[in-house]
């Protein structure tokens, strides 16, 4: 599916044509035109469902938190032709280093990630990546657990359990770091659409012991998969915060640095209230009020705020 907003280019005489059309006809010079609007610049959105960010099928179709920001992006800039298309992970950032305009609304900063894409300052804040668990395996990673939280690094490293991601998402920064000095053995990336669903259903069937992800991600998948939400279990991982900053990210050549110079102040006012309840309206209510009110405090700090260094 794509939303496009089709250029409109109408023609007119550069002067009145009543007044200067005997004359014109008279000296034997040409009508000259110029156009009354001229096309814009065409600038493709890459989505991907993660619901409850975006959600492409079902009664709550573009109700996502993110669905509803790039409605207000797309109203706030139009200049340009907004086309939606739809890809998986590791297409968009193919996508993302190809020429022309691309954007991803649902993009965590990584170092890597910076050398081919302009992020914009931070937008929708949601709670952060864990280990997505059968209740019944708890206790296979109690050995690896403190404080309530588990330390991935040494879960990995045991070489004892196989764990499944998203080939190409982006975890975080911590996350991210853990999984590039992991043994390749104990991964299990997945890299067709579906990709989250997949490692679910490969967990409940005893070919993975967790994968990496958002609980509520995972609940709302496994209710659209007619699976129960309490067949999956979260724990957080050591040294990763509560809460993560997504961004818009474009293109890394100058349209794509003038687009985000565009969306910035965009960003700026939706974040403070707006945001923050597309999110929240997803949450359970205990979750809710909790996270609602750590939003009042996101964005005070002057690094949390601003677009990341490289």
């Amino acid at each position: 599916m794509a939303l496009r907003i089709s250029p409109w280019i109408r023609w007119r005489p550069l002067a009145p044509m009543k007044a200067c059309l005997g004359a014109c006809l008279a000296i034997g010079l040409n009508l000259t035109f110029v156009p009354f609007a001229q096309a814009k610049e065409t600038m493709v959105w890459l989505l991907r469902e993660l619901p409850p960010l975006t959600i492409f099928e079902g009664a709550q179709r573009n109700q996502g938190a993110v669905d509803k920001t790039l409605a207000l992006l797309i109203q706030s800039l139009p200049q340009y032709d907004h086309v939606i298309q739809r890809v998986n992970r590791a297409r968009a950032m193919q996508m993302l280093q190809e020429p022309g305009l691309r954007c991803d609304p649902t993009l965590l900063w990584n170092a890597e990630r910076a050398k081919f894409i302009t992020f914009s300052i931070p937008s929708v804040v949601t709670y952060s990546n864990g280990l997505i668990i059968g209740p019944a395996d708890r206790a296979l990673f109690t050995p690896f657990m403190e404080n309530g939280e588990v330390d991935l690094d040494a879960l990995l490293h045991s070489g004892k359990l196989k764990v499944g991601m998203v080939a190409e998402r982006s975890y975080g920064p911590f996350i991210d770091k853990v999984l590039k000095r992991a043994p390749a053995d104990v991964l299990s990336p997945h890299y067709g659409n579906d990709a989250v669903t997949s490692l679910m259903q490969m967990e409940q069937h005893g070919r993975l012991q967790a994968l990496i992800g958002y609980l509520i991600e995972a609940r709302y998948l496994a209710r659209q998969q007619g699976m129960s939400a309490d067949d999956f279990s979260f724990i957080p991982i050591k040294g990763v915060e509560k809460y993560q900053f997504n961004h818009v990210g474009c293109s890394a050549n100058a349209d794509g640095q003038q687009a985000i110079s565009r969306i910035n102040p965009v960003l700026e006012t939706l974040r403070q209230n707006t945001l923050p309840q597309f999110y929240a309206n997803w949450l359970d209510p205990d979750s809710r009020v909790h996270y609602l009110e750590d939003a009042k405090s996101f964005f005070n700090d002057e690094a949390a705020a601003a677009i990341p260094a490289r």
